[in-house]
């Protein structure tokens, strides 16, 4: 009989990851039902998908309020799916406000419960960790130092690597990215990822593109590229940009390709800035959220960083200007000096190398599709 599996993930970046990890799965048994809540990208790959969580990906506490009703419909929604379809495994990925609430009722229907990236725990301290002990079968990590942590706390866990090795590179030549998107190349090019919501796009853009502004004053041999969330609407971002005489251009596709070719990327805090680093791309890092979320939330980090980029590498390799850090002429100011020290560029790439080596050896993913299918056959052996 074969095997049945539901997904569940809220956001872009676990849309992505499940859909890779479904490939992986059907790539080792072409005949698994893949079921969930999830994306386009995990439809792409063949699950059939009941709710896109994905549409109204939302953070801080207000946001979360305002969009109540629809999380309420969709988590009774995922259960009633669960109970219809009796899947062998529940695979959830990342987005814990909602998954860890979701793991505790499939528990109770003596399904087995996989969590696939791990909630943050290290950041917002190890209390969860009793919780997902008693909610969560396995839990599968991307960073070794999550590992670590886990097994300390006498978790089942297991680290396969990072599937961004894979996913993450450019598929042509600079030379030949630049003339197939008619990118000048005697200029230096900078580019923005303001974040893959609607509102981290609606908060960062404007910030970006005020140290544009700036630093394009400063060195008029620099251009600038945005490279957009590809669940985002343009005209979100066209709205934003309708500022006359800045040089900046809205990249559809081929955003890694893109983003190779950069000589420096202002990026939004998130997953965003672990694909910068793979790249090797010199970054800094901004990040805002609501004055309430922020409020009730500044006091709970419990860790000096907030950026994946600074949190793999334990310490701060790149800049974070968060909240009300963030200042236009600051982040102008800190482009400005790293593009034109060559020493800089270079110990920035060494520490993002450094990063890169340390998110494991490629075919995560596969790995990870192996591990399940090994762990569904024990349940039943």
């Amino acid at each position: 009989m074969a095997k049945k599996l539901f997904f569940i993930a809220g956001e872009s970046s676990g849309d992505l990851h499940g859909a890779h990890l479904i490939d992986s799965l059907l790539s080792l048994d072409a005949t698994i039902e893949t079921y969930g809540i999830g994306g386009s990208q995990m439809k792409k790959a063949g699950a059939e998908i009941f709710e896109d969580l994905t549409n109204v990906a939302v953070i801080g506490f207000a946001e979360v309020i305002k969009n109540l009703k629809f999380f309420k419909t969709t988590f009774n929604l995922a259960l009633h799916k669960i109970d219809q379809i009796k899947p062998d495994a529940v695979i959830l990925i990342d987005y814990p406000g909602f998954n860890l609430k979701i793991a505790a009722e499939i528990k109770k229907k003596n399904i087995p419960v996989i969590y696939y990236i791990s909630p943050q725990v290290w950041a917002w301290g190890k209390k969860r960790i009793e919780l997902i002990k008693k909610v969560v079968d396995v839990i599968i990590v991307f960073f070794k130092f999550e590992q670590i942590l886990y097994e300390k706390n006498n978790m089942n866990v297991v680290f396969h690597g990072h599937p961004l090795i894979d996913i993450v590179k450019s598929s042509d030549y600079k030379e030949s990215i630049l003339q197939n998107h008619n990118i000048d190349k005697s200029k230096k090019i900078i580019s923005l990822l303001p974040g893959s919501r609607i509102n981290e796009v609606k908060r960062m853009l404007p910030v970006m593109l005020g140290s544009v502004s700036m630093i394009h004053n400063k060195d008029k041999n620099t251009q600038f590229l945005i490279i957009k969330s590809a669940n985002i609407d343009n005209q979100i971002y066209e709205k934003i940009m309708d500022i006359k005489n800045l040089p900046v251009r809205l990249i559809e596709s081929d955003s890694y390709d893109l983003l190779s070719i950069s000589d420096f990327a202002i990026v939004c805090s998130g997953t965003a800035t672990l694909e910068t680093a793979i790249l090797q791309i010199p970054m800094l890092v901004i990040y805002k959220i609501g004055f309430l979320s922020w409020i009730l939330i500044k006091n709970l980090i419990k860790i000096p960083n907030v950026s994946l980029v600074n949190i793999v590498a334990g310490k701060k390799i790149v800049p974070e200007f968060l909240q009300y850090e963030i200042r236009g002429k600051k982040i102008a100011e800190h482009v400005l000096n790293v593009l034109n020290d060559k020493n800089k560029i270079n110990k920035i790439k060494s520490d993002l190398k450094n990063v890169t080596n340390s998110l494991g050896n490629p075919g995560a993913s596969n790995r990870t599709a192996e591990y399940i299918l090994s762990f569904l056959s024990n349940l039943k052996s």
